[in-house]
């Protein structure tokens, strides 16, 4: 009969055995993925080779069709302002950035006033003009301020300063205050709203929706606050003679309600026009650049 030493030592010879196979089982399967890895790599190495001899890899840009986002429209809420009138929102995408868009301003203060809209420095402002006037935002509504800075304040249904429609957008063509020529007297500044100027108003200032400047005079004021969206093309008197009405008190004690109602008959905007003559602020027309210009 064995001695309990015999079979301890026997045990133990038993489970290095064990231990020696699953061992020798271990290297030979990490010696396998090794040249499984091997053998994946010089396949894409391949692979890459190929592609890159075939031009996959040629940095010439691929045409992008995905639309351009041109304005960003801020939505207001109409149930905490009942001033504001909700037509929809104009489109964000595909909006004209060149040339001109005529606007034409119908009152029943004698011709109508025309201006040129600037679809390069302001094509949110022109975007929204043209989306208003298509849903009738602007007909049969008064002109309810003659401003102190020598301005007509239109754009509003609700005649208080404080409508519009359910969206605003930031502003865009705020002009920097022209410097005074070295020769002028102290107090005589360039305006940075030369007469025939239309600009935007908004109150706070950057939240544009419908209001609108027309100038019947030049302001030049310390700081510019109002976008500069374009520039009176015609009917520059009947605007003046808009600007000599008098005026009563609004209701909230500023003497600028116009004391003969001005009303907007229709508002139209045109389609946009590209290398149109350049409308000054007088009213003239100068002709377009000549190509060869410098």
């Amino acid at each position: 009969m064995a001695s309990s030493r015999d079979r301890q030592r026997k045990l133990a010879r038993a489970k290095l055995d064990r231990q020696m196979v699953r061992r020798a089982a271990r290297v030979k399967r990490r010696r396998q993925i090794q040249a499984g890895v091997g053998a994946a790599v010089v396949l894409a190495l391949i692979v890459v080779g190929s592609a890159w001899a075939l031009g996959a890899f040629d940095s010439d840009p691929k045409e992008n069709t995905a639309a351009e986002e041109v304005c960003l429209w801020t939505p207001q809420d109409g149930t905490a302002n009942a001033n504001l009138k909700d037509v929809g929102t104009p489109e964000t995408t595909g909006l004209p950035t060149d040339g001109t868009r005529a606007m034409t301003v119908t009152t029943n203060q004698g011709a109508p006033i025309t201006a040129d809209l600037d679809l390069a420095s302001a094509p949110c402002a022109a975007a929204s003009i043209a989306h208003l006037s298509s849903r009738s935002f602007f007909d049969n509504t008064k002109c309810h301020e003659i401003t102190a800075e020598g301005a007509l304040r239109c754009g509003d249904p609700s005649g208080t300063g404080l409508g519009g429609p359910t969206y605003s957008f930031y502003n865009e063509n705020v002009p920097d205050v022209p410097e005074p020529s070295p020769s002028a007297s102290p107090t005589e500044k360039p305006p940075a709203y030369p007469k025939g100027t239309v600009a935007m108003i908004a109150n706070p200032p950057g939240s544009n929706g419908s209001q609108f400047l027309l100038f019947f005079k030049d302001y030049a004021p310390d700081e510019a606050t109002y976008p500069i969206i374009g520039k009176v093309t015609g009917g520059l008197d009947v605007l003046e003679k808009i600007g000599k009405l008098p005026t009563v008190d609004n209701g909230a004690g500023a003497k600028v309600k116009p004391q003969t109602d001005v009303v907007i008959q229709s508002l139209t905007v045109g389609e946009p026009a590209t290398g149109a003559p350049v409308a000054t602020p007088s009213g003239s027309v100068a002709p377009p650049p000549s190509p060869n210009a410098g």
